[in-house]
């Protein structure tokens, strides 16, 4: 590792540059060549972030050692940082055009679609919730969607950097392409007497998620195969959207046991 040089907190907040923490998110944005600056907290195992040290500085990272007091004053308190920060790009969202790439070569995938989530904490906690459950991508609408902002990028958690979100012209049309590809596409719609039990599907799928307020748009809602609910035994009748995102994905992923434990245990040890 580099000599230490102490650094101030202030730093990830620059412009241009956002924090990601963890052994794995790291690696992913090392991966993706955006990553300016890796940190390394002062008592981190050195074994275990050997790897990722090597991957760096092979890519011409500055590798820095930095105090565990200006370390922790970098990240937030409820972040499993596993003693690693990386200062990346941002990631922009993708064109139309990128989702048959992100798509390629990839066994069942998982799509989130989220039809008209205008809130940009709802959006952020929605991709956080895409890339702990493992979907391959986000997919919004051009128009009345929420901006891949500060806000959104907070509260994501650096899942905005880690997941592609693709932005589409006409979503029931994209819904209808997916369908020709082989996407069995479901929709979460409170009325429906639904559960994933009775539409989770093994193959390609693409979990579309409505608005704030008035849920899925009629296109949307007349493309989906199915329609499905969370069932509810308390006296709240709905979720907010960024809720019943996380359980919709936590639920289908497990059905098709696309969730990997032994990796999510191993990592936060």
């Amino acid at each position: 590792m580099s000599q230490h040089r102490r650094r101030q907190s202030k730093k990830q907040d620059g412009p241009g540059q956002v924090a990601i923490v963890g052994i794995h998110p790291v690696r992913v944005v090392l991966g993706q060549a955006r990553v300016s600056e890796v940190w390394i907290r002062e008592g981190a195992s050195e074994h275990r972030l050997r790897d990722l040290t090597a991957i760096a500085k092979s890519q011409g990272v500055h590798v820095i050692d930095v105090s565990s007091r200006d370390f922790d004053d970098a990240v937030s308190g409820d972040m499993n940082h596993q003693g690693v920060m990386a200062l990346t790009e941002p990631r922009d969202m993708e064109p139309e055009n990128a989702l048959p790439v992100l798509l390629d070569g990839i066994e069942n995938p998982l799509v989130l679609v989220l039809d008209g989530v205008t809130d940009p904490h709802n959006f952020g906690a929605c991709l956080r919730s895409a890339e702990a459950f493992g979907a391959v991508c986000v997919v919004v609408p051009k128009d009345n969607t929420a901006p891949l902002n500060q806000a959104a990028r907070k509260t994501s958690s650096g899942a905005s950097e880690l997941i592609p979100v693709v932005k589409v012209t006409n979503l029931a049309r994209c819904l209808r392409g997916l369908q020709q590809d082989g996407f069995w596409v479901v929709g979460a719609a409170g009325e429906s007497t639904v559960g994933l039990d009775q539409a989770s599907h093994s193959g390609p799928m693409a979990l579309v998620m409505g608005s704030e307020g008035a849920g899925l748009r009629r296109l949307t809602r007349e493309v989906c195969d199915a329609l499905v609910a969370i069932p509810m035994s308390g006296h709240i009748e709905s979720l907010n959207v960024s809720v019943a995102t996380g359980v919709l994905l936590y639920d289908l992923q497990n059905r098709r046991g696309a969730l990997d434990t032994s990796r999510a245990y191993e990592e936060r040890v």
